[in-house]
């Protein structure tokens, strides 16, 4: 991630970024919130008068537009971030647009910025000059490729054998098919790294293969032990820590680390708190030692929140004297239902020396912790 421009007073005001991974639109996707002002250069279909009369002819051009986001959609697979809201700045004030955020594209968002949306940008910063890393799981006659990100591991490529084949030339077939779309994943440039991992002798039999074909790429390669393939091979391979060795930190090793450790403490009954009301009683008790929550969770209750207090105001506002609320059925209630003001609650955590680890929900212990209502907590000591 680039910081092209940045201009704060009191963490209010426009920071210009450019996304320069796939990782950083995933970054973005959590920085940027409804009601911010986003800025970019996108194409639109301006309209003239002769266009009215046959709207085929308009053609869309390249226009610099500010909208209020009011929804995000992260295309993984075509690297982009869709960011739609209603026009503020430029042409068709008052329409609604999606802008296309990609990699190497420029884009403004102006807003007031919370302490762990710009630990984020300093993240995605130091994260982009660390070496990429590439994980292969092998066994007899299939082969799975996998790219580690800051959001989970994504799969990029499989690789199988014809079933009921056998014998050394269909065995170099298939390692000449695993070799060619590993080198096909590692191009580019840059620094990689490479993780050869699987159970049995399959996987050293693959590097002596690479070590004669492709030796650039065999010098890239260690080799880790690991019961599964694919996706659960993926999993091991970070737990056993092979990852972060290479990289020094990682992002998702270190929250596969975490959602076991609490994983453990919940098995015991140890120090540990999860869900909304636990979490919320440690809290008052000054017992949380590290905060763990989801992505989605932080930005639906920021979301919900804001649309909470915008209620409330419009109540005041109106003299009906009912008070604050959300409405029965509105989309706020699990925010008035949870008790949650989350930058309340993560200011706390920080104001008493506790840690705050934001999960993605793209990945395995995202996932987990979500299962368990989206926050949970490692606490000093055992609470009753």
């Amino acid at each position: 991630m680039k910081i092209r421009r940045q201009k704060l007073k009191r963490r209010e005001g426009v920071i210009e970024l450019v996304p320069e991974t796939l990782d950083d639109l995933w970054h973005l996707k959590y920085i940027i919130e409804n009601r911010d002002l986003v800025s970019a250069f996108t194409k639109r279909r301006v309209e003239g008068a002769t266009d009215k009369i046959r709207p085929e002819a308009a053609e869309k051009k390249s226009v610099h537009l500010t909208i209020e986001v009011s929804g995000m959609e992260f295309h993984r697979f075509s690297n982009r971030l869709r960011v739609r809201g209603v026009i503020r700045g430029g042409v068709d004030t008052g329409e609604y647009h999606t802008i296309n955020v990609e990699i190497g594209s420029m884009v403004g968002i102006t807003k007031h910025w919370k302490p762990d949306q710009l630990e984020r940008i300093e993240e995605a910063k130091a994260l982009s000059d660390r070496p990429r890393v590439t994980i292969i799981t092998v066994e007899s006659g299939e082969a799975e490729i996998g790219r580690v990100r800051q959001f989970g591991v994504d799969r990029v490529s499989q690789i199988t054998k014809p079933s009921g084949k056998q014998g050394g030339d269909f065995t170099h077939e298939f390692f000449a098919s695993a070799a060619d779309a590993l080198n096909k994943s590692v191009a580019g440039g840059g620094e990689h790294a490479i993780i050869i991992a699987g159970p049995g002798f399959i996987k050293e039999d693959f590097m002596e293969y690479l070590r004669s074909a492709s030796p650039d790429i065999a010098a890239r390669a260690v080799l880790v032990d690991t019961v599964s393939t694919g996706m659960p091979g993926f999993i091991e391979v970070l737990r056993r820590g092979a990852v972060d060795r290479i990289v020094q930190e990682s992002r998702i090793g270190r929250e596969t680390e975490m959602m076991d450790s609490l994983m453990r403490e919940i098995a015991t009954g140890g120090r540990c708190a999860y869900g909304t009301a636990e979490v919320m009683a440690a809290l008052e008790l000054g017992a949380i030692e590290t905060l763990l929550i989801v992505d989605e969770t932080l930005r639906n209750f920021r979301e919900a929140g804001a649309g909470a207090r915008a209620v409330t105001g419009a109540e005041a506002g109106s003299g009906d004297g009912r008070g604050g609320g959300t409405g029965e059925g509105g989309r706020d209630e699990p925010a008035a239902k949870s008790g949650i003001d989350a930058d309340d609650l993560l200011r706390r955590v920080e104001q008493m020396q506790g840690r705050v680890v934001v999960l993605s929900s793209e990945f395995e212990p995202g996932n987990r912790l979500d299962a368990l209502g989206g926050v949970a907590a490692l606490l000093r000591f055992k609470i009753a």
